[in-house]
């Protein structure tokens, strides 16, 4: 994608609310419309589907939600930004606008996608609550660009949150979004990160507990290797063999070995 493909005209980070940002909330406001366009449609949400949207601010991405989704729940920390989206809202039953920490609401119990841009200093915690939530089934989210590449892959480094996930959740990178898109400007570019509830997890729910105790055990960093750092539970020769089957060599850091490998390892030792 173009970096100037969606470049916004400049104009005063209050736009139409009359309302500014709030540096402690994290407040970095979507100010582009074919960018909010592009999230929504990256999305997939339709008619039929229930979105939650984190932080609206003035509502950029939620005046698109609302033309496409079903019902937008959206979550704003900002009572400001809150009382005046429930004001342009009042009378559209396809918008619901809550005044609370997005990280603390109870997710619904039927499913629902999240659709957002999040503050990047809660981007880790969102995360976290998208992957807890039984129902969810898909975050499109615009976080930072690094964010984005450690959690896919991206440059040939996984994190532990992803690879602890993966078997339930696809963790995908979409575009690169440009940082002069949002208000106030900040210091890095974002990126679409995709989550995915997969329909047919790549384990079984009765060994998802050894995976991730697995998962533990290869990031605790004993030996400097993912095979050293298993072979502190496991015999070595089992490990050895385990990893040879997983096409994984002895001494590959563990951030670089791909989720995949990882269902291979947990296979070959269980």
């Amino acid at each position: 994608m173009s970096r100037n493909h969606f470049l916004p005209r400049a104009h005063d980070a209050r736009g139409h609310s009359g309302v500014g940002p709030r540096k402690r909330l994290s407040q970095n406001f979507l100010v582009d419309t074919g960018t909010a366009r592009l999230l929504v449609h990256a999305s997939g949400v339709g008619p039929e589907d229930l979105v939650l949207e984190i932080g609206p601010g003035a509502g950029m991405l939620t005046r698109q939600l609302a033309a496409a989704a079903g019902r937008v729940l959206a979550y704003e920390i900002d009572p400001r930004y809150a009382a005046l989206l429930r004001k342009r809202y009042a009378g559209d039953a396809t918008v619901r606008c809550f005044h609370a920490d997005f990280r603390s609401v109870t997710p619904p119990r039927e499913p629902f996608a999240v659709v957002a841009n999040i503050p990047y200093a809660s981007t880790t915690d969102i995360v976290r609550w998208c992957l807890a939530a039984r129902h969810m089934t898909s975050a499109t989210l615009l976080t930072q660009w690094e964010f984005a590449r450690k959690h896919s892959g991206d440059y040939g480094r996984w994190s532990k949150l992803a690879v602890t996930h993966w078997p339930t959740t696809e963790f995908a990178m979409g575009p690169r979004v440009d940082r002069t898109r949002f208000r106030p400007v900040p210091r890095v570019d974002s990126a679409v990160l995709h989550l995915r509830n997969r329909s047919r997890p790549l384990l079984a729910k009765e060994a998802l507990r050894g995976y991730r105790r697995l998962v533990e055990l290869g990031f605790s960093g004993v030996g400097g290797s993912l095979a050293a750092s298993l072979a502190s539970e496991f015999p070595a020769r089992r490990v050895r063999a385990a990893c040879r089957s997983a096409g994984v060599p002895a001494d590959q850091p563990v951030g670089t070995v791909d989720p995949d490998r990882w269902i291979a390892l947990y296979k070959s030792l269980s």
